[in-house]
């Protein structure tokens, strides 16, 4: 078993089945949305980037084509090592071993963070949040992206698999932090079938996703993300 920064909190979808994560990757935003929006807030050309819980590196070149430093953390072992393989011939990216509440950099030495669902659970992320306040410069911007369970298809199905999820406790726990919610559309978008069903049953129990595959036909579906966001 790889080894595991202390105090990380597991991800069940990526840790136990990067190869269908990846394909979720290729799926998720193709009109890029969460990018465009992120850039009118606060572009990262020249500045120094921190992706947290990285997982494989997928967003990393992302960010390493317009950024003068790109740090990826991820608190598990195999995937940061896969994540440095991702990026070993891009040299403005580092991909270091850590958690959220314990992030391996010196303070006010990033100006952008981009956590996509790393924090989706709100209320236990204080610790992480500190530690990007304690890392993040002043003129930075922090970017978190969660799902919102208050709309879409997919929210629908967010809903029937965590059904103590409660989307108004959420807002507010971010909401009394500063943070500022950017509503957005995204949408999956797969090759094949297949694709879709091996992502639905990382992302939910069995038996709900044998019954969106039966509901639900074609291979894109509508996804209601949150991104919020605060400025340094």
């Amino acid at each position: 078993m790889a080894a595991i920064a202390p105090g990380a909190v597991p991800s069940p979808n990526i840790w136990n089945s990067p190869h269908v994560y990846e394909i979720e990757n290729r799926a998720v935003d193709p009109d890029g949305t969460l990018e465009a929006a992120m850039r009118a807030i606060r572009p990262w050309a020249g500045a120094t980037v921190l992706d947290v819980g990285c997982g494989t590196g997928f967003h990393l070149p992302l960010f390493a084509r317009e950024a003068a430093r790109v740090i990826g953390v991820e608190p598990h072992a195999g995937l940061a090592a896969t994540a440095r393989r991702r990026v070993q011939d891009v040299p403005n990216v580092t991909v270091r071993i850590g958690a959220a509440q314990t992030l391996p950099l010196p303070d006010a030495s990033v100006d952008v963070v981009h956590a996509r669902w790393a924090y989706f659970f709100g209320p236990g992320c204080e610790p992480g949040l500190a530690e990007l306040d304690r890392v993040v410069r002043r003129g930075g911007a922090i970017f978190i992206i969660d799902n919102d369970a208050t709309r879409s298809t997919f929210g629908g199905w967010f809903r029937r698999g965590l059904p103590s999820y409660d989307p108004a406790a959420v807002e507010r726990f971010w909401t009394r932090r500063g943070f500022r919610r950017e509503p957005l559309t995204i949408r999956w978008e797969f090759g094949s079938r297949e694709d879709f069903a091996a992502v639905l049953r990382i992302e939910f129990p069995a038996e709900l996703a044998d019954a969106v595959l039966r509901e639900h036909a074609g291979l894109e579906v509508d996804y209601a993300v949150n991104l919020w966001w605060r400025c340094l």
